[in-house]
């Protein structure tokens, strides 16, 4: 079925669907060396001209300043940018950058949703009052390397420096229109690896299936269901076998029975030993813990 659909996808579909996507990503490239809105606030009389071409500039390129890299798109940018990205998404896992566009694209009710359900939680509602970042300007990695073993942050520790990951490999947030979700959408990407660290699962194409069946029964993101769905094409035969015997009945326990996991302010359980926060937040061990086995796949 896989390849039935790798040939459905040619490359000039593909490229048809993604004409619009390389303008947008030129554009992305070019967002990094504008300041947020505050920098007009603060500019003096002798270089307000500069900062007016700065503004017309932006104006141009279609940054509105909703949030600094936002992208805006009309609703036919928008099924062009979900299709386009879905396609290349199919066609190659590892781009994070279409992954990150189909789930922005797509995801907006999901997201109105999660934002809801973390309001009516004290600590979820907490999370979006402080809005905390998960980056290594936030986050002293070495003193988590420091903490004792089998604690939450030595475990995370541990699945940053095995797979050679990095906190500060996510993402910015750029086609999400509303800015109250913005955030919403960030806090998900950021927390993927520490999903990934409290379920035990590694960043091969079985352990992101995984996480991807947990994540889309708890967030409802289309983005999470499409790779439910179709990751479980490209595994092998071996995990294949794995995965519908056992991976995929204890994935759906896990999302079923745990904890909202944005709910989780994992930041502040770094120090606790990760076997008590599986209980606490009555997230059922892994049946057998896998290995580091095959190419790392990219599926924030």
């Amino acid at each position: 079925m896989a390849a039935v659909i790798r040939r459905c996808i040619s490359r000039g579909a593909i490229n048809a669907n993604l004409r619009h996507l390389r303008k947008i990503e030129s554009i992305r490239r070019k967002l990094p060396c504008f300041t947020s809105h505050r920098y007009v606030s603060f500019v003096n009389e002798e270089n307000l001209d500069e900062a007016k071409e700065t503004e017309d500039y932006k104006k141009q390129l279609g940054y509105d300043e909703l949030y600094t890299g936002h992208i805006p798109t009309t609703p036919f940018q928008r099924v062009l940018l979900a299709l386009g990205s879905a396609a290349m998404c199919l066609y190659n896992p590892a781009r994070d950058d279409m992954i990150c566009a189909l789930g922005e694209s797509t995801g907006y009710y999901a997201l109105k949703n999660i934002r809801s359900k973390m309001l009516t939680d004290s600590v979820g509602k907490q999370i979006l009052e402080e809005q905390p970042v998960i980056n290594t300007e936030t986050i002293n990695i070495n003193y988590l390397g420091s903490l004792p073993e089998g604690t939450f942050g030595k475990e995370y520790w541990h699945f940053l420096d095995n797979y050679g990951f990095s906190p500060d490999a996510r993402l910015p947030v750029h086609f999400v229109d509303d800015p109250d979700l913005v955030y919403v959408m960030l806090r998900y990407r950021q927390i993927h690896d520490l999903v990934h660290t409290l379920l035990g699962m590694p960043p091969n194409m079985l352990g992101e299936v995984t996480v991807k069946w947990v994540e889309a029964i708890q967030t409802g993101l289309p983005l999470c269901t499409l790779a439910a769905l179709f990751g479980p094409l490209r595994l092998g035969p071996k995990h294949q076998q794995k995965y519908l015997n056992t991976y995929l009945s204890w994935s759906i326990r896990c999302a079923k029975n745990a904890k909202f996991l944005m709910n989780v302010y994992f930041e502040k359980h770094w120090e606790q030993e990760i076997s008590d926060l599986r209980r606490d937040l009555n997230v059922e061990p892994a049946p057998v813990p896998l290995k580091r086995t095959g190419k790392k796949i990219v599926i924030p």
